[in-house]
C-alpha cells in the first residue's frame, strides 16, 4: 500500500491564512481519494510562509471494481422509454438482461466499472483541489488563468511504496508535478529531490526548513523563554502571536532586544499593543515592577554576527513607532488635565453610533439614565455610576485608541485616573466592555458591574427597536455576544434585576429616536408644523354658546380637541403595545441565550423551559436558582416518578375536561373520599400545600422540592387503589377535582407540563 506526499510550492503565504489551508487540503484531497473509492491508514498536513504539504498513509493501490445494477423499463415499453434508459446507462439494447417480475418481463443494465490506478485518482482529485481551493482572496499572474494566494511555483506529488517512488502524472497551469522542492530562500535556496515524506521532512530540516508549524511555535517559545529568563524576565504570555510568527518564518531564530528608556514609562500596554501590531515583537516584562523593560523579535534566518544588526535595525524602528505612542500618551494626558475627560467626550456628539440611533453622545446619556435605574439594584451610588457612564465612552475621542482601538477602555481607565476620578469609576472605564466572550473575566465592582450592565442592555434595546435582530449566523452588530455578557453579568454578581421593568422604563426615548430622529429635531418639525397648520376651519360667532363664550373655546375647537384627545388615546394605545412588544421579545432572546448557557452548564433544555414558564422570567437569577432545584429534583427517584403521577394526573384530567366540556377546579371534599389511599392523599396535598407556597415565597426552592417530593407515595397509592372515572358521577367529579390539586400544587413549583419522559 503506497504512502501519498504531496506539497504545493509557492511565494509566500499569509500567516493568518495558512492553519485553514492545511486543513482545506487535508480535507479535500482525502474526501476526494475516498470518493473515488481509495482507502486510507492516516493523514497529516502541514504549511510553512512557503509551503502547503500533505502526506498520506497507508493508501490502497487502486478502486475497486463496482458493480451496479439498475432497474428499467418493461420489456414490451415503447422505442422512447427504452432509449432514454439506455443513454443514462451508456449501454446498448443486447447489454441488458430481461428478467420475469409480477408485472411482467422487465430490462435490467448491469454496470461494471473496472477499478483504477491510485496515481489516476490522485492526479485527478489534486487537479481539481488546485484549480478550486477555497483561499480568502487569491491571484493570476502571467498570462495563465490559474488562480493560488501567491504564485505558485511548483509541486511536488508522490507515490512511494518498498519498490520505489514513482511521480504522479499531473499538470496544473503549465506546472509538472515532480519530486523536487526547495530548502530555505536565503541558506539554502538549492532544489534536491525526495523519495518518501521522512526524507522530505529530514532533508527539509538539513535545508533550514522545519515543516510542522507546532515545532516553530515549542522552539521559538521556548528560547524567548530561556533567554527572558537568563536576564532576570518574563515572556508576556500571546499565543495568537506566537501562531502569527510561526506562520512568518521557516527557521525561527530568537533575537531579544532592549527598549530606549525614555519609553519604559508609557503603560505596559501600550507598549505591547505597539509592538505586536506593527512590529510583531513578544514583549518581556520585569515580574518585579510589572514594566515592559525589553522585546522578543523572531528571524528568519541565522547570521553571521548572531543578529546583532538584525536587533540594530529592528530598535531603530522601534524607537520611531514608540516616539509615535509617547506623543500619543502625553497629547491625552494633557487633553484630560485642561478640560477633564468629560470636556474630550464631547467630540462624541459628531461620532455617529447608528443613523437610526444617534450619535455615541445620545447612546452615553442612555446609558447614564439606564445606570442610574440599575445602581440601587446593584449596590452601587447612583451618582458615581452616573459619573463613570458619562465618561465610559470618552477614550473614543483619545489619539491613543484612535491608534490601537482594542486599547478603549484600558486607555480610558488610565485617563480617569489622571483626571482625578476614584471610588471605582476608572475601573468602571476599563471593565464596562466585558465579558466580550463565554471565557472573558466578568466585572464585580458594583459601579463596573451597574455601567457594563446599562451598556448592553442599551445596546441590545436599540437594535431591537429598530428590527435590526440576528438572523441565522448573521450578526453584524454582535448582539449574541452582549446577551450572554448581560446574562454572565447577572448571574456571576446573583443580581436581582427584573429586566422586563428596567427596559420597558428606557425604551421610549429609544423608540422615538429610531423613528423620528433625535428630539431636538423631533420639537422643531413639531413646531414647524403647527405655524404652518391652516387646515382648520374658523367656528362662526353664531355657534359660539354661552359656555365656550366663558372658557373662550369655540364649539369647532371643542369638536377638535375631543377628536384630538381620542386620537391621543389610540395612539398611545398602539405605543404601549409596540414597546411591550418589543421588550417581551427581547426578553424572549435573552432566554435563548440563557438557554444556551444553562445547557452548558448541564441543565436540560426541558428543565429551562419549565421555570421559563414560571412568573418573574426577567429575574435571572430566580430562574436559574428554580432550574438548579428542579434539575438537582429530577435526577432523583422520588422527582421522576413524582413527574409521572403528575402527568398521569394531569393527562386524566385534560381528557376529563375536553371530553366534559368543564373545567374540574371547583374543590375537592374530603368527605366523598371512599378509599384510605383517597383521604390520605387530602390530607398529604394539604401538608404539601402548607409547606410549598412559603418556600416558594422565600425562593427556598429546595425545600419546595422536598415538600413535592413527600406527595409521590400518596399520589401512587391512590393511582392503584381507585379509579378515577367511576360510574358514580359524584364521586368522579370529586376526583378530578382531586386531580385538579395536584396539578396545581405542581405547577406552583414549576410547568411540569413541559418536560420530557
Amino acid at each position: 500500500m503506497p504512502d501519498l506526499l504531496i506539497e504545493l510550492f509557492s511565494e509566500e503565504i499569509p500567516a493568518r491564512m495558512q492553519a485553514n489551508a492545511r486543513e482545506a487540503l487535508k480535507k479535500r484531497v482525502t474526501d476526494g481519494l475516498v470518493e473515488a473509492g481509495l482507502t486510507y491508514a492516516g493523514a497529516a498536513a502541514f504549511s510553512t510562509p512557503r509551503r502547503l504539504a500533505l502526506t498520506v498513509q497507508g493508501l490502497t493501490a487502486e478502486s475497486p471494481t463496482q458493480r451496479e445494477e439498475r432497474k428499467g423499463p418493461r420489456a414490451d415499453a415503447p422505442e422512447k422509454a427504452l432509449e432514454g434508459f439506455l443513454r443514462s446507462t451508456g449501454l446498448t439494447r443486447d447489454q441488458l438482461e430481461t428478467r420475469p417480475t409480477p408485472k411482467g418481463d422487465v430490462l435490467f443494465a448491469v454496470i461494471e466499472r473496472p477499478g483504477r490506478p491510485a496515481a489516476t485518482i490522485v492526479a485527478e482529485v489534486l487537479d481539481a483541489v488546485i484549480r478550486d481551493f477555497p483561499w480568502p482572496k487569491s491571484m493570476r499572474w502571467g498570462a495563465g488563468t490559474l488562480r493560488w494566494v501567491r504564485p505558485l511555483q511548483s509541486i511536488l506529488c508522490l507515490l512511494s511504496d518498498e519498490g520505489g517512488a514513482e511521480v504522479v502524472a499531473l499538470e496544473v497551469g503549465g506546472i509538472k508535478a515532480g519530486n523536487t522542492t526547495a530548502g530555505h530562500r536565503f541558506m539554502a535556496p538549492d532544489r534536491f529531490a525526495v523519495t518518501s515524506f521522512d526524507d522530505y521532512a529530514a532533508k527539509l530540516k538539513r535545508a533550514h526548513v522545519l515543516l510542522d508549524a507546532a515545532e516553530r511555535e515549542a522552539q521559538i517559545l521556548n528560547d524567548a523563554q530561556n533567554q527572558a529568563f537568563a536576564a532576570g524576565l518574563e515572556v508576556v504570555e500571546d499565543r495568537a502571536l506566537l501562531a502569527e510568527v510561526a506562520g512568518l518564518v521557516e527557521w525561527p531564530v530568537v533575537l531579544m532586544g532592549q527598549i530606549d528608556a525614555q519609553f519604559l514609562d508609557l503603560p505596559p500596554e501600550v507598549l505591547q499593543t505597539s509592538m505586536r501590531e506593527h512590529q510583531k515583537f513578544f514583549s518581556v516584562r520585569n515580574p518585579k515592577t510589572g514594566r515592559i523593560e525589553r522585546f522578543i523579535t523572531v528571524a528568519n534566518r541565522e547570521t553571521a554576527d548572531h543578529g546583532a544588526t538584525i536587533l540594530a535595525g529592528n530598535q531603530k524602528v522601534l524607537s520611531a513607532r514608540l516616539s509615535d505612542a509617547k506623543f500619543f500618551w502625553e497629547n491625552d494626558l494633557r487633553t484630560v488635565k485642561t478640560v477633564g475627560l468629560e470636556g474630550m467626550a464631547k467630540g462624541l456628539e459628531n461620532v455617529t453610533f447608528h443613523n437610526k440611533l444617534g450619535s455615541q453622545m445620545d447612546r452615553v446619556q442612555r446609558i447614564e439614565a439606564l445606570a442610574r435605574e440599575i445602581a440601587p439594584l446593584v449596590g452601587a451610588k447612583p451618582d458615581l455610576a452616573a459619573e463613570a457612564a458619562r465618561i465610559c465612552k470618552a477614550d473614543l475621542q483619545s489619539e491613543m485608541v484612535g491608534e490601537f482601538p482594542e486599547l478603549q477602555g484600558l486607555m480610558g481607565r488610565y485617563y480617569a485616573e489622571a483626571a482625578g476620578h476614584d471610588d471605582g469609576v476608572p475601573e468602571a472605564c476599563e471593565m464596562h466592555y466585558k465579558p466580550l466572550g463565554p471565557s472573558d473575566e466578568v466585572p464585580t465592582h458594583p459601579i463596573s458591574v451597574t455601567v457594563a450592565l446599562a451598556d448592553k442592555i442599551d445596546t441590545l434595546m436599540g437594535f431591537w427597536a429598530i428590527d435590526e435582530k440576528p438572523t441565522g449566523s448573521k450578526d453584524p452588530f454582535a448582539l449574541r455576544r452582549a446577551a450572554l455578557g448581560a446574562i454572565r453579568l447577572v448571574l456571576a454578581n446573583s443580581l436581582r434585576i427584573p429586566l422586563l421593568l428596567v427596559s420597558t422604563r428606557q425604551i421610549d426615548e429609544v423608540m422615538l429616536l429610531a423613528e423620528h430622529g433625535p428630539y431636538e429635531e423631533v420639537i422643531l418639525k413639531m413646531q414647524e408644523e403647527e405655524d404652518h397648520d391652516d387646515t382648520r376651519p374658523a367656528a362662526p360667532q353664531s355657534v359660539m354658546t354661552e359656555e365656550t363664550q366663558k372658557v373662550g373655546t369655540s364649539w369647532s375647537d371643542q369638536l377638535t380637541l375631543r377628536e384630538t384627545a381620542e386620537r391621543d388615546a389610540k395612539m398611545e394605545a398602539e405605543w404601549t403595545n409596540k414597546k411591550l412588544s418589543v421588550v417581551s421579545n427581547l426578553l424572549s432572546f435573552l432566554h435563548d441565550r440563557l438557554k444556551v448557557h444553562l445547557r452548558d452548564e448541564g441543565v436540560r433544555h426541558d428543565v429551562i423551559d419549565a421555570v421559563l414558564a414560571m412568573p418573574n422570567n426577567d429575574d435571572l437569577t430566580l430562574v436559574v436558582k428554580r432550574a438548579e432545584a428542579l434539575s438537582a429534583f429530577l435526577k432523583t427517584d422520588d422527582g421522576e416518578n413524582l413527574l409521572q403521577g403528575f402527568k398521569r394526573a394531569n393527562n386524566l384530567l385534560t381528557q376529563a375536561e375536553e371530553k366534559d366540556g368543564v373545567e374540574y377546579s371547583y374543590g375537592a371534599d374530603p368527605k366523598f373520599a371512599e378509599d384510605p389511599a383517597e383521604t390520605a392523599l387530602f390530607t398529604a396535598l394539604d401538608k404539601a400545600e402548607a409547606q410549598i407556597a412559603p418556600a416558594m415565597e422565600a425562593e427556598e426552592f429546595e425545600k419546595a422540592m422536598e415538600a413535592m417530593a413527600d406527595l409521590r407515595a400518596p399520589i401512587d397509592a391512590f393511582f392503584e387503589a381507585v379509579q378515577v372515572n367511576t360510574e358514580n358521577q359524584a364521586v368522579r367529579r370529586n376526583r378530578l377535582n382531586l386531580l385538579h390539586r395536584i396539578r396545581t400544587i405542581c405547577l406552583s413549583v414549576a410547568d411540569l407540563t413541559k418536560l420530557e419522559g
